[in-house]
């Protein structure tokens, strides 16, 4: 009898070395604190926290002399100039260590941050060399430079899951692009998954960030190029996702379900990190977010199940394992998801969110200049193609 060789893979351990699961926020980063000697903490934070609840003035009281200052109010998708006052802000305060407590946008800036203090970088003109780039034979350059020595903590308050990627983006708002900086250390030094802090988080945000976590698991399982050890952090991730959104749904104040969702998050991420590549879904996704402005959650709320279906016919023995991890293993993957998502109230077209079919040829042209594209498990090879797919979604 032969036997087939596994496939060889690498799984490369990012520089975060805690996370703090259930535990408050207040109190998860005292201990941080003193367990790093940190004794000027600035904290980016989110502006209706610090405004609208008393989160932010907890944590400020529990740090006590630690306290050094706090910023709130950074823009969506992290402005370069707004990512640079915080920057200013954080050098002048002399910080020793950024915690940030807000969303996507918060947690990215914040590493982003980092850099900044690590390089002395206070212009645009500054953050030139440090930031990915693709060059002109269409390979993505990424610069070498020496990484970070005031770390960052991050309390997230949405799903998004961008705490665990040592990759974070911060947008050149005079071209209007959002660039990728990463380096080991931008990773955080530690994550608190507080899931009480996140009842204040918009319910549509909290759910449509969570299908976005999901759609990192469905499109691991549905990859070609993945493994046995990321197939069952996405399998995991689909299971305690799917039973957390649908119980937050249900009951916003079901801190189990909040943390169950947080997990599933952080696992649908693992696969991401560890090189598996992402489709169509994805691909989309970021044209989307990048060219008609949609919010990430809901690029994948719209996708997801039409991106299952139109790779069906090239993975469909693995998208069984999605069924069976939804709990409904006799239904076509793209069924099953597709209820669960109508099921969270989300949207499920592409007009749904604003765009139309004459904006398709714009919108394919975008997608096909994204590298996951060229990874999706269905060969794509012309913009022609993704439109045809996309027109499923309208």
């Amino acid at each position: 009898m032969s036997h087939a060789m596994p496939k060889p893979a690498t799984y490369v351990q990012t520089a975060t070395e805690r996370v703090h699961m259930g535990k408050a926020a207040a109190d998860a980063l005292l201990e941080e604190a003193e367990e790093l000697d940190a004794k000027r903490v600035f904290m980016l934070v989110s502006r209706s926290l610090k405004q609208d609840t008393d989160e932010i003035e907890k944590i400020i009281k529990s740090l006590g002399s630690r306290f050094a200052c706090a910023y709130d109010g950074m823009p969506a998708h992290g402005p370069r100039g707004a990512v640079l006052e915080a920057t200013a802000a954080a050098r002048d305060a002399k910080a020793d260590l950024i915690v940030s407590v807000g969303g996507g946008s918060v947690t990215d800036a914040a590493k982003v941050m980092t850099l900044c203090l690590k390089h002395n970088l206070k212009t645009h003109e500054d953050m030139e060399p440090f930031h990915m780039f693709v060059n002109e034979d269409g390979a993505v350059i990424n610069p070498d430079f020496e990484g970070p020595n005031v770390r960052a903590i991050c309390v997230p308050t949405t799903l998004s899951g961008g705490e665990f990627n040592t990759l974070s983006g911060a947008t050149d708002e005079r071209i209007k692009l959002k660039q990728g900086y990463e380096t080991r250390l931008m990773a955080p030094i530690a994550i608190v998954l507080d899931p009480a802090i996140t009842r204040h988080t918009p319910e549509w945000l909290w759910l449509s960030t969570g299908v976005r976590a999901l759609d990192h698991a469905l499109e691991t399982l549905g990859s070609l190029q993945s493994n046995y050890f990321c197939d069952s952090m996405a399998e995991s991730a689909l299971k305690l996702l799917s039973e957390g959104l649908q119980r937050v749904k249900t009951d916003p104040n079901d801190l189990d379900g909040r943390l169950k969702c947080q997990i599933g998050a952080w696992q649908s991420m693992i696969p991401v990190i560890a090189g598996v590549p992402m489709g169509i879904s994805h691909a989309t996704g970021h044209a989307l977010g990048g060219t008609f402005n949609v919010p990430h959650g809901y690029t994948s709320c719209v996708m997801a199940p039409f991106a299952l279906a139109f790779n069906e016919v090239a993975n469909g023995e693995r998208q069984r394992r999605i069924s069976a991890a939804l709990g409904q293993p006799q239904e076509a993957a793209h069924t099953v998801t597709d209820h669960l998502i109508r099921g969270l109230g989300m949207p499920r077209s592409l007009e749904e969110v604003g765009v139309k079919e004459a904006d398709l040829p714009q919108l394919a042209d975008a997608i096909m200049q994204d590298i996951w594209a060229r990874t999706n498990p269905r060969q794509i090879d012309k913009a022609e193609q993704v439109v045809e797919f996309l027109k499923t979604a309208l």
